[in-house]
């Protein structure tokens, strides 16, 4: 077991899904993404992740600019339903609505690390039960409340309107009007609970999805299942980067330290980094660089500096280390960036 806790991520898909929303709210974009690093990778790549732990900052942002305290809300009214995402494609060609959940369910680790969404069935009732990493952080109620409508205006589209929630839990307070909250569920919302979730009727589960197909079935759980392969290969990646990062100034990282410091063998570590089409000389010459190169173009940190920080012991060993990296003297690196134009 691990004895280092993993960074929780996000995919980029949460942000990509609210931000025409935010956009169609006529939302000082420019300002939210520049306090919230929102990069052009973010919006357009579909297998971009994020630190979980920005999203508390990306709530409190969008409250802040917005004026709005029920701004979750608001969001998911506009969000779009249909997105054209793994799970949609595996809800859609699953036989019954129950089907669909159970098995969106199994891969929900593609949308967040954070989140611990289960279904529960007792007698005739049904529960979506929604659990969420900093569940404390007061500006991630705007995240449930958008979260929690989002599923129910997704749950009627793929039911054609036969999904009828009723009722909505919350752990934190109310923090608006409780009739707008109401209004846009559709159903009782009641706040300060225990556990949060969707109750419905348990009949609901056995609706038959309009787009059932067994051939895109077992497509589609394939597609699921790689993508979901990929991503807990590249974890190893972010889990030597991270404690890379952590000891990097005490001198050179070795594959035996960064193993011990994920609770494994260096025999195991070499596999999972070779299985991710990587080695570990790889991971830590590409963390240098970048390192580098941030640096010395963004920092006015002297080169002898830079060559601690970036774990060199020798000045000749970076200055060679860096030459290969970019045909560039960290002096002739430095001068070009700063001459370039901002905006270039």
């Amino acid at each position: 077991m691990n004895t280092e806790v993993a960074e929780l991520k996000d995919s980029s898909f949460l942000v990509q899904l609210v931000y025409p929303a935010m956009v169609a709210m006529g939302l000082d974009i420019q300002q939210v993404c520049e306090r919230c690093n929102i990069t052009p990778q973010l919006l357009h790549d579909v297998n971009a992740r994020f630190p979980h732990a920005a999203q508390i900052h990306f709530w409190k942002v969008l409250e802040e600019v917005s004026g709005d305290s029920a701004i979750g809300l608001h969001l998911a009214e506009r969000v779009e339903v249909y997105r054209g995402q793994v799970l949609e494609y595996l809800f859609l060609s699953s036989p019954t609505f129950g089907e669909g959940l159970r098995r969106a369910l199994n891969y929900q680790r593609l949308v967040t690390d954070a989140s611990q969404i289960e279904l529960v069935v007792e007698d005739d009732s049904a529960c979506l039960r929604l659990r969420f990493s900093g569940d404390d952080a007061p500006s991630l109620r705007h995240r449930d409340e958008c979260f929690s409508l989002f599923l129910l205006r997704y749950f009627d589209a793929i039911t054609n309107s036969a999904f009828a929630a009723r009722a909505v839990h919350f752990r934190h307070p109310l923090g608006g009007d409780a009739e707008d909250y109401r209004r846009a569920f559709g159903c009782e919302v009641v706040f300060e609970q225990d556990d949060q979730g969707i109750y419905f009727g348990r009949e609901i589960l056995d609706i038959p999805s309009s787009h059932a197909e067994p051939e895109l079935l077992r497509l589609h759980e394939e597609l699921a299942s790689q993508r979901l392969a990929r991503l807990e290969k590249q974890e190893v990646v972010d889990d030597v980067k991270r404690v890379i990062a952590e000891i990097l100034e005490q001198g050179q990282p070795d594959l035996e330290t960064i193993a011990g410091r994920l609770g494994t063998s260096a025999r195991n570590l070499r596999a999972r980094l070779s299985d991710a089409g990587t080695s570990f000389n790889q991971v830590l010459a590409d963390y240098r660089c970048i390192l580098a190169k941030r640096l010395l173009a963004q920092t006015d940190e002297s080169i002898s500096d830079v060559v601690y920080l970036t774990g060199f012991s020798e000045p000749s060993t970076f200055y060679r280390a860096f030459k290969r990296w970019t045909g560039m003297t960290p002096v002739e690196y430095r001068e070009q960036k700063r001459s370039e134009p901002e905006d270039s």
